[in-house]
């Protein structure tokens, strides 16, 4: 059996935008055209490869196909890019990579000026939810909490991202002042990032061997989730570097001294001979032992 390129190309183009429109706009063909290819690489697979939803997601069939146009794609302009050296100048390679917010917000970013001629596609999800990314194949790489590789994958470990339980001095006083620990995060409110977010709940179990249900708002953005802790909202867990820095100028309280979370990463990505993934992959590791446990 033998996949035609353009099929998988149209395919993988439906997945990446979400639409089958969306993919003949890119494409610059007709959504019939669309249609056709990929009713046309169903009937090759025998599959139904394409949940036609809002947007549009691969089936379970589907998946080892998207990650193969990827994954050829990825290849193809390496490819392209040595046969062509020096005379046409370097072609630009786009990499899709997932990664926790926290770490995108924090120590990540300065690893990507290392690839000056990549265009990164970065994507965010719960550290605990990354790697499902690469499992659909919409992603070449990710930063996760998995350690055990996805198929097709290599995995790294990059070191522990350390989290302290914080909150602003007026909410402290109003909550864990004087009261036991246990008391305290049971009924004070608690800010999390999403519903994915299980770092407070984890950390309060920890310290007071108890399960929590306190009041909860939900601040899904990292720079939003300390600010509205720093205004006393609730409280919750914050990087170790963050966290140091604001307890030093009496901005926030540390809740449960000698306490602390470390959440372990790692980098897990496409187990291919592409200069475009080492080369990341050394830049994201050379970050991480800079600014990781």
């Amino acid at each position: 059996m033998t996949l035609d390129p353009v099929q998988l190309a149209t395919f993988q183009a439906v997945i990446e935008h979400g639409s089958f429109d969306a993919a003949a706009r890119m494409l610059h063909v007709t959504p019939s055209a669309v249609s056709q290819r990929i009713k046309a690489l169903e009937q090759v697979v025998g599959q139904v490869l394409v949940r036609r939803a809002r947007p549009c997601v691969p089936t379970g069939a589907g998946r080892p196909l998207v990650r193969l146009g990827g994954q050829l794609a990825l290849l193809e302009a390496e490819a392209l890019d040595a046969a062509r050296g020096a005379l046409s100048g370097s072609a630009r390679t786009r990499v899709a990579v997932v990664v926790n917010a926290d770490s995108l917000d924090g120590w990540f970013l300065p690893a990507l000026t290392a690839l000056p001629d990549v265009d990164f596609d970065l994507r965010t999800d719960d550290e605990g939810h990354t790697a499902e990314l690469l499992r659909d194949g919409t992603v070449m790489a990710a930063v996760t909490t998995d350690r055990v590789a996805v198929q097709g994958c290599r995995v790294h470990r990059l070191g522990a991202m350390r989290y302290l339980a914080v909150a602003a001095p007026e909410c402290h006083t109003a909550w864990f002042a004087g009261r036991e620990l246990s008391a305290a995060f049971a009924a004070a409110p608690m800010i999390r990032f999403n519903r994915k977010d299980t770092l407070q709940h984890r950390f309060a179990r920890t310290v007071t061997r108890r399960d929590i249900d306190p009041p909860t708002h939900f601040v899904p953005a990292s720079a939003s989730f300390t600010a509205a802790i720093r205004l006393g909202l609730g409280w919750g867990l914050i990087p170790e570097a963050s966290a140091r820095t604001d307890i030093a100028a009496g901005r926030l309280v540390d809740l449960a001294g000698g306490h602390h979370l470390d959440v372990p990463l790692y980098w897990q990505y496409w187990r291919l001979e592409s200069p475009v993934l080492s080369a990341l992959t050394a830049a994201v590791r050379a970050a991480a032992a800079d600014a990781l446990r």
